[in-house]
């Protein structure tokens, strides 16, 4: 290859490479701060997330029920997402790129993941409880339309299809929070969780806390025909499949391309261990 085709190559790379860089900059510090948080931080945070996640399915359900078009009710949903961006909580599927990065890097360990990802997850689904119990109650109106929505998701059986559909919920959910990592535009963030809403909520994909709501809502009315074991069998395997979407689809791809970088900050952390 020319010099000449070597650097016009170089011109091109070079933004590209710092704005990876920028990327995993931010990854790291945000990563950090997130993973050694106490215990009574991980939980607050994410009881805010799942109260704001429910104030989107309070939107979702909303304009589902006066148009009966999903594609606009997951629009709708995007509050839910936008909360979460601007309020800086804590959605148990978004722990699997920056906090697993970190982790990588050696600037948190297994036991800290696994407390980010328990709590938050548990916090999660007491504060997205709550808030749906208070919406059935102030919304009676939409007890119809909220048990339809719990029904498609509680008595869905384990299948390649609903395995599918989990798979594709965590990689959705996972290439949003890359997306908004990936600049310091605020604009640009808020049209991720905008684009990230539309397809998780509107293609009703298989996601373990946003669903688990939609159950939580219909099983509130008295009237839902399943129970809690019913969504504890979907919740089972919806997680394992959020998991791997977001994990292989997503996060494993970022660390292989930040190898070198990841190699780095391994170093460094083992040096001044």
């Amino acid at each position: 290859m020319s010099q000449a085709i070597q650097r016009q190559l170089g011109e091109y790379d070079s933004p590209i490479e710092d704005e990876l860089e920028n990327a995993f900059t931010r990854m790291l510090s945000e990563g950090t701060q997130r993973m050694h948080r106490t215990w009574r931080g991980v939980l607050v945070t994410g009881f805010f997330g799942g109260t704001e996640v429910a104030l989107g399915v309070l939107a979702y359900l909303s304009v589902l029920e006066a148009t009966h078009q999903p594609l606009l009710a997951g629009l709708a949903f995007s509050i839910g997402f936008l909360a979460l961006l601007l309020g800086r909580s804590e959605l148990f599927t978004e722990g699997f790129l920056v906090p697993v990065v970190t982790v990588a890097a050696k600037r948190a360990s297994l036991a800290q993941l696994f407390k980010l990802w328990g709590g938050t997850m548990l916090a999660n689904l007491v504060g997205g409880w709550v808030i749906m119990w208070l919406i059935m109650a102030g919304f009676p109106e939409l007890h119809a339309q909220t048990i339809e929505s719990g029904v498609h998701f509680a008595t869905a059986p384990l299948s390649a299809r609903t395995l599918a559909l989990a798979v594709l919920g965590g990689m959705v959910i996972t290439l949003m929070t890359r997306m908004q990592h990936g600049t310091d535009s605020v604009p640009a963030k808020i049209a991720a969780a905008i684009a990230g809403a539309f397809l998780l909520a509107g293609t009703r994909l298989f996601h373990s806390i946003l669903d688990s709501l939609l159950i939580f809502g219909a099983l509130a009315t008295g009237k839902a025909p399943f129970g809690y074991w019913d969504w504890l069998g979907w919740f089972g395997y919806t997680v394992v499949g959020n998991v791997a979407g977001g994990l292989g689809f997503v996060t494993l791809l970022r660390l292989l391309r930040s190898k070198d970088r990841l190699q780095e900050e391994r170093a460094d952390a083992e040096a001044s261990s």
